[in-house]
């Protein structure tokens, strides 16, 4: 007697290759609507990176809680404790022959044909010709933009760059003498507040946020002097500034008032260029380049 074998659905072929899996062949799910699996080799693949990332995390996780001796803190502790005091001395070293300049802050994402990107641009060889140099944060994206900007008009181009696992690499229009990398964000941080006559923040990211608002405590809390904060695109920025109004100050008075007059939003060059000019002329200063 002849048994009749039933024709296989999309889930039974599933799971057929799933049990064969381990030939060593790329076995391609069946293209049907109720079940779109990718290859089982795509799928080990996509799992076992995530699987990496897990581990590495864990690895970290679990190394912070291990029981170390004595001996082995002060070992570990005093060699990082050298190497972040070589980055301050390298920087201190490069930065304080560089004269008055400015630092311009934006994602590393942003594309040469968008418009923040050629805006960036325009910025920096503005202040170069009202005679700034240009910092910048050394990578790509925006930070590429100033620098390019910067280098087009021959003025000095800074960048001070950081070891990241993706997406930093130094960009090609920093001066070769003025070119720092660094492993540690705070001292970076420090290279940025400490020679920046003033900051122009263009949209970003994360980073962008945490040396905009690094930049607007230090200045609130009076650990360094009041130097001009301008933000460039209000459609970007003017969302964040309204809820640091409403929420920050109004609900929850966690700021001051005098606190939102720390930055200054505009859509033009010209016009951020023109609010650093202003500013140092009330003290009748102005670049010694």
């Amino acid at each position: 007697m002849s048994t009749l074998k039933k024709p296989k659905t999309s889930k039974t072929k599933a799971a057929d290759e799933m049990l064969n899996a381990g030939s060593g062949k790329t076995i391609k799910q069946p293209n049907v609507n109720d079940d779109k699996l990718t290859s089982i080799t795509e799928m080990r693949q996509s799992a076992h990176g995530e699987t990496t990332m897990a581990l590495e995390d864990e690895q970290r996780l679990r190394k912070a809680f291990v029981d170390k001796d004595w001996n082995e803190i002060k070992i570990a502790d005093s060699w990082q404790i050298f190497k972040v005091m070589a980055e301050f001395v390298e920087g201190f070293e490069k930065m304080s022959k560089i004269g008055p300049c400015v630092s311009i802050f934006g994602s590393a994402r942003t594309k040469p044909d968008n418009p923040y990107y050629k805006q960036a641009e325009e910025i920096a060889a503005k202040l170069v010709r009202h005679g700034y140099g240009v910092i910048t944060g050394g990578g790509p994206g925006i930070m590429e933009a100033g620098n390019k900007g910067a280098r087009s008009e021959g003025g000095k181009s800074v960048g001070l760059n950081i070891e990241l696992p993706f997406e930093q690499t130094h960009n090609i229009y920093i001066d070769q003498d003025k070119c720092i990398d660094f492993d540690y964000f705070f001292v970076r941080k420090v290279m940025f507040v400490k020679y920046a006559q003033a900051f122009v923040g263009m949209p970003g990211g994360f980073g962008t946020l945490d040396e905009l608002f690094e930049a607007m405590t230090l200045i609130q809390t009076k650990k360094i002097s009041r130097f001009p904060i301008v933000l460039v695109g209000s459609a970007y920025w003017n969302g964040l500034f309204q809820w640091v109004k409403d929420v920050m100050l109004h609900e929850e008075h966690n700021i001051s008032p005098e606190d939102l007059n720390l930055v200054q939003i505009v859509d033009d060059a010209s016009e951020a260029v023109k609010i650093i000019d202003d500013f140092y002329h009330k003290y009748l200063l102005s670049p010694n380049f």
